[in-house]
Parts: structure tokens; sequence; C-alpha cells
């Protein structure tokens, strides 16, 4: 299949240079970085920050640092 690729100049020409080296053209040598991509697996999904206690957000089951406060929640789940 043939296609249309827009690179820059700096990374066609290093390419390019790469692949000479290698005794490869230039098509082989994209061919294979795109296989080689494709092959990874791609990473988990960054779960994004944990969520912290702050007791002016509405919905916080209680504050750790406050022991009677997590004795009574302990309690009334009891």
């Amino acid at each position: 299949m043939r296609t249309t690729l827009n690179l820059s100049d700096a990374l066609a020409r290093e390419a390019k240079s790469r692949a000479a080296r290698e005794g490869r053209t230039f098509t082989s040598f994209l061919e294979e970085a795109l296989r080689e991509h494709l092959a990874r697996e791609a990473p988990a999904a960054d779960p994004g920050p944990l969520p912290t206690y702050t007791p002016k957000t509405s919905g916080s089951l209680v504050d750790l640092d406050d022991k009677e406060a997590v004795q009574d929640a302990m309690d009334k789940s009891a």
C-alpha cells in the first residue's frame, strides 16, 4: 500500500541514515519500527491521584486523624 507521511526533516534524515547504515531501505526500516511499536502492549491508563480527606468536602466519611470519629464510624458500621 502506498501512503504519504509528513515527517520532520530531521527525523526523516536520521531514519534514512540509519537504514543506509543497516543496508536496508527506508521503507523496510519504517515498517519494522511501526511493527515493533504496534506490538508493544499499551500502558494502562493512569488512574489519576487518589482522593484525600478534606473535612470541607461533602461526602467525607471520617477524619482518620480523629480517633473518636474513627471509632464512632466503626461502631455505626458494626
